[in-house]
Formats: C-alpha cells, structure tokens, sequence
C-alpha cells in the first residue's frame, strides 16, 4: 500500500513527514494565581508535516490540486495507534519556493504544507 492516500488516491511519497498530536484545550484554560497549570483538555487532533524536495512543475500541481478541497480524507500511518489510519483533515497555508527556473530545468526547492485533523 502507498504510504498516504488523499481521498482513496495515492499521494506522492514526501521526503519528509512528521507526525504530531495537538491538544485543545477549553477557553478557560490557563494559569491561575498560585501558578498552577489548568489545561482542561477538551479534544486532541493529529497534524502532519509534509514537504517534497525538488519538484518539478506537474508533480507540485498534482499535489497541490489532491490537498485543495476544504477537507480531505486522509489515510496515513499513525504514531500513536501504530496503524494505518483514514481521518478528515485540512490544510494550512503551502509554500513552494522556487529552486531554479531555466528552459529545461523547472524545479521548486520544496513543496511543504500541514494537515491539520478536523
């Protein structure tokens, strides 16, 4: 199986991803007087880290295009379950810099974005 799917359509193998866990805590978290933590956690969602090296233009497209809807069903290899998991998820800002740009050679130095679970 292909290390990620994006909607049941396999995603092109990132040069790197990086797992995360993110807590959610309540409005009324924080520290009180006698300097005690109050975390309350309310929810905690996954977020990955993905980024592609040298790109070229197709293959940055195709990915940009298979992350753009709102949401997205993602199946992924989780940390912390140690299994393959499918999830919802949206994306934060991308960013693609260019490398190097000549007539035969089109290339960005990365394509890097987050999913963030629902």
């Amino acid at each position: 199986m292909a290390m990620m799917l994006v909607d049941g359509v396999e995603l092109p193998a990132p040069s790197s991803f990086e797992w995360g866990l993110i807590d959610v805590s309540a409005s009324d978290s924080g520290r009180t007087q006698d300097g005690k933590m109050h975390k309350n956690r309310i929810a905690q969602k996954r977020q990955i880290k993905l980024s592609w090296n040298g790109t070229n233009k197709a293959r940055t497209a195709k990915i940009l295009q298979m992350v753009n809807p709102e949401y997205i069903r993602v199946t992924y290899p989780d940390a912390m379950s140690g299994t393959d998991e499918t999830r919802t998820f949206y994306v934060g800002d991308r960013g693609a810099p260019i490398k190097i740009w000549t007539v035969n050679n089109k290339r960005y130095e990365t394509l890097s974005f987050n999913l963030i679970e629902e």
